[in-house]
């Protein structure tokens, strides 16, 4: 049996005895119920109070509860005592291994808040995979990410604190998905702070909340109802576009898949002499140049530098493939 067993079981020993000790005082002693049920509480408790004078029979009644009650009370209330105290002793040991694994953590993404956006977005940085950590100051819907898998960190999102214990001088990117506007635009504003060049991808609810948020260093704003809206559009006028967007933008589909890849090879080589024409599975869609500028369907002879970025499609196996070449 477990220990929340064993203390349900004794706390329904208890029970049974306050029961037992009630109904044989009225049988014995012709007590009242209150009478009774006031008697066997102070029995059990060992507090030592008498009504009055009791006969033969309810002194081994008391005589019993006091010797059963006792051991029932005590077992009961060290269970529960260590029950608290070993919980208290794991959570803090939990929170000192989490922050371990978050100190741990390079390149990793920060998610603040894990409402509906916040699961989206950890869902899908999961399924890259990519390492993240979610700041998230409600204890209910912060066990509820440690439950699935996330690294989480409970504490306020708008706190510097937060950020530096989520690990930000480290990070990648940043996640504000909080419901609040104003809550986004302090957490960009810390984080653009502490860290100048992080990605800083924010939510927004309105489009003067977009602004604001613009305003504070984003590096890029969206607004979920927006995006909903656009791709209900699409869903009628052009059905089949977005079907092969989400496909090719789920990285659970093994049939084909858009990617970005980034150039970590030292040097300027030409597209053509870059081993990407090798995969006859993948096409290249655009070139995004370190400076900013995107190039669509790129010539042969386009070179390629550390730093660009390569929008591709094709199979996960050979982007995988091309990634590591390209590293």
């Amino acid at each position: 049996m477990t220990r929340v067993r064993h203390t349900v079981l004794g706390l329904a020993a208890l029970l049974g005895l306050t029961i037992f000790g009630t109904v044989g005082y009225m049988h014995l002693e012709g007590y009242t119920l209150r009478e009774a049920l006031f008697m066997t509480v102070v029995v059990l408790s060992t507090v030592g109070l008498q009504l009055r004078e009791i006969g033969p029979g309810g002194q081994m009644l008391t005589i019993v509860l006091v010797v059963l009650g006792l051991g029932v009370v005590l077992y009961t209330l060290g269970l529960t005592a260590q029950q608290v105290i070993e919980g208290e002793i794991r959570a803090l040991f939990g929170r000192r291994r989490m922050q371990r694994t978050i100190d741990a953590m390079r390149d990793h993404v920060i998610v603040c808040g894990y409402g509906r956006i916040g699961r989206m977005v950890c869902r899908e940085l999961r399924a890259k995979p990519a390492d993240f950590v979610v700041v998230e100051s409600d204890e209910a819907v912060a066990r509820h990410a440690e439950e699935e898998g996330a690294a989480v960190l409970g504490t306020d999102a708008t706190e510097e604190t937060s950020l530096l214990g989520a690990g930000i001088m480290s990070a990648r990117a940043l996640v504000a998905a909080l419901p609040s506007d104003a809550e986004n635009v302090f957490i960009t504003l810390t984080a653009r702070a502490l860290k100048p060049d992080l990605v800083v991808v924010a939510r927004s609810e309105t489009e003067s909340g977009a602004e604001r948020l613009r305003q504070a260093g984003a590096t890029r704003v969206i607004s979920p109802y927006a995006i909903g809206g656009h791709r209900m559009a699409q869903a009628i006028l052009r059905p089949a576009v977005l079907d092969f967007v989400d496909l090719a933008t789920h990285h659970r589909s093994l049939e084909l898949q858009l990617e970005e890849i980034p150039v970590g090879r030292r040097g300027e080589t030409p597209l053509a002499e870059s081993e990407v024409r090798e995969h006859l599975d993948v096409m290249i869609l655009a070139i995004h140049k370190a400076g900013g500028e995107l190039r669509f369907k790129p010539a042969p002879e386009e070179p390629v530098a550390e730093g660009d970025r390569l929008l591709v499609v094709g199979e996960a196996r050979s982007l995988k493939e091309l990634a590591r070449k390209l590293a």
